[in-house]
């Protein structure tokens, strides 16, 4: 498991707990968000939600990332529906997802709490698009919930039963 895009609506952890599972792993991190055009980041700071024609040239610069990591890397991407994550899939065949599981205030509380260009009235739209990671498909589903050490412990764990 060379590619590995941690997921979940703005406010999971996905960036924390990225950066502790590429750590933890001897891989390099990167944040999806970094990747958005200048428009894009414009609809979301006016809190205008994406649609699919601003998300899949951005998905598709996300794969060709992952897929041009040869040493390896732990993505940041919300990656919240399924066919997302299949245009990830179709540039970067061999990616796993770990999708973060967090409850719904959890998620309201540290989006209130942190700066991002995602205000928080944006996150009943991502909840909306927000389909869970299918058993069919590539990853695990871990609770972000305790200590970032417990967490990234779950995902290793996870990673290396699947």
């Amino acid at each position: 498991m060379s590619r590995i895009v941690v997921m979940g609506p703005s406010g999971a952890g996905k960036s924390v707990v990225g950066v502790a599972l590429a750590a933890r792993l001897g891989m390099g991190f990167a944040d999806a968000d970094a990747l958005h055009p200048a428009a894009n980041v414009a609809k979301m700071s006016a809190g205008v939600p994406l649609d699919d024609g601003d998300r899949m040239p951005w998905l598709d610069v996300v794969a060709q990332t992952l897929a041009a990591a040869e040493e390896g890397l732990v993505m940041a991407c919300s990656a919240l529906a399924r066919r997302y994550r299949e245009r990830i899939v179709a540039g970067a065949a061999d990616v796993v997802f770990v999708e973060l599981v967090v409850p719904t205030d959890d998620l309201a509380e540290r989006m209130a709490t942190r700066e991002h260009f995602m205000p928080p009235s944006l996150l009943t739209s991502q909840l909306r698009t927000l389909e869970p990671l299918a058993a069919d498909e590539p990853g695990i589903r871990v609770v972000n919930t305790g200590p970032l050490d417990e967490v990234v412990g779950r995902i290793v764990a996870g990673l290396a039963a699947r």
